[in-house]
């Protein structure tokens, strides 16, 4: 397995399997052509697990509250401290061989390495398993809630030692 910064090609292998995943959801296609663009322009970058070159999981860290993801909440990017992790996923069959850990510490390495000092992460409350993952990855300040397309959605964070 190998986790790092995704290449324009891995960005569009992963994004195109999202998208046959998600099908019935036309968001995906623009969300491709957002997260992609956001990567090409150093807005956010993404990280990825690799399988033999084949990519099974990813996070995106945003560095820009321009990004729609973060909506100009400064809580949660500010552009200069304070970075968002987003898009967190892995795919099914590789849950629960601690993966998302060794992603999250290349991606928070990263942050370390170009000045972030602090990460924010959004998990719907009813997603149990993943707040459970996330606090034990220290996301242990809450920040605020909202309710987002019907779904009340938690926001954490945690300062980078």
């Amino acid at each position: 397995m190998e986790y790092r910064l995704a290449s324009k090609e891995e960005l569009e292998r992963i994004w195109d399997f999202n998208i046959a995943e998600n099908s019935e959801d036309e968001r995906w296609v623009d969300w491709k052509k957002e997260y992609i663009g956001y990567n090409l322009n150093g807005e956010a970058f993404t990280f990825l697990v690799l399988d033999a070159d084949l990519p099974i999981g990813e996070g995106t860290l945003i560095l820009s509250p321009a990004c729609n993801a973060i909506a100009g909440r400064l809580p949660l990017c500010d552009g200069k401290e304070t970075a968002n992790i987003n898009a967190l996923r892995i795919r099914k069959e590789y849950e629960g061989n601690g993966h998302i850990s060794k992603l999250m510490r290349e991606i928070e390495c990263y942050a370390k390495n170009h000045k972030i000092t602090r990460l924010t992460i959004g998990v719907e409350a009813k997603e149990t398993r993943n707040l459970a993952i996330y606090l034990h990855l220290g996301f242990t300040e809450f920040l605020f809630s909202e309710v987002e397309e019907g779904e009340l959605v938690l926001y954490l964070g945690k300062t980078l030692e």
